[in-house]
Order: C-alpha cells, then sequence, then structure tokens
C-alpha cells in the first residue's frame, strides 16, 4: 500500500510508478534507488524500504551522513553528464514535437541516438563514452 499523498510531485510519480510497475523494481539481492534531495521524507523512506528498495540520497544539514555517499558522488556526476548531452547535443528541450505522442517519438529518437553511440563508442574503444560530437552533421 502507498504512503498518504506526499506535497511533491515528483514523489507521487514516484510511488505510482511503483505501484503501478512493482515487477520493475524487483531484483534478485534487492534495489538500490539513488535520489536527490526532493525525495528526503521519512514517510516515503520508509515505504521505500519496506517495498525492498534501499535508497541512497544526500544528507541533510542535521543528519549524519548517510551510507553511499561516494557512490552518490560518482552516479550523480555520470547522470549530469549524461542530462547535458541529451540537452546540448541533442536538443531534447527543444524536441518540436507537438502532440504528446510527436513529443515521446522525438524524445526517444534522441535517447536511441545516444544509446547508439554511446554502445558504438563502448564497442570500438572510444576514450570518451558519450560524446557525440563526431556524429553531429
Amino acid at each position: 500500500m502507498a504512503p498518504d499523498p506526499q506535497p511533491s510531485a515528483l514523489r507521487n510519480d514516484l510511488i505510482d510508478l511503483i505501484s503501478l510497475q512493482p515487477a520493475m523494481f524487483h531484483h534478485p539481492g534487492g534495489l538500490i534507488l539513488i535520489v536527490d534531495k526532493g525525495y528526503r521524507d521519512r514517510i516515503t523512506e520508509n515505504w521505500l524500504n519496506e517495498t525492498g528498495i534501499d535508497v541512497i540520497r544526500p544528507a541533510s544539514r542535521n543528519e549524519t551522513p548517510r551510507p553511499g555517499r561516494p557512490l552518490l558522488h560518482a552516479v550523480r556526476q555520470n547522470i549530469e553528464s549524461v542530462n547535458q548531452t541529451l540537452k546540448d547535443q541533442l536538443h531534447l528541450e527543444r524536441h518540436g514535437g507537438r502532440t504528446p505522442a510527436g513529443a515521446a517519438v522525438r524524445i526517444l529518437q534522441r535517447l536511441l541516438a545516444m544509446t547508439a553511440a554511446i554502445w558504438h563508442n563502448w564497442h570500438t574503444g572510444q576514450p570518451v563514452m558519450r560524446s557525440l560530437i563526431a556524429y553531429d552533421h
């Protein structure tokens, strides 16, 4: 059962996603969910832990350091790099879709392009894994 609604729409979306697609969040050995400070409330965190999801998030100022802090910094840097690539090189914020379906298709095209470039760079031993400059014509 999901916790009572929280004031944050992000937390509500997370709870809805996990409630609607629980199989996506269950893996052998448990699941670790890395979140930012927007998900810092005890009710949501307790609910996630009860569903078998361990939460790694930044500690607030009045909190003792939480486990997983080094992992949080490393993963956050990768996420920010990918987001910057999506916004700058793939123009994700200016996708040009006029309907929800059109926006979804254009966003998925960009994600597929970036995934294909990362896969190609990985398998050809390129030194920079997320760069799409060579494909930016």
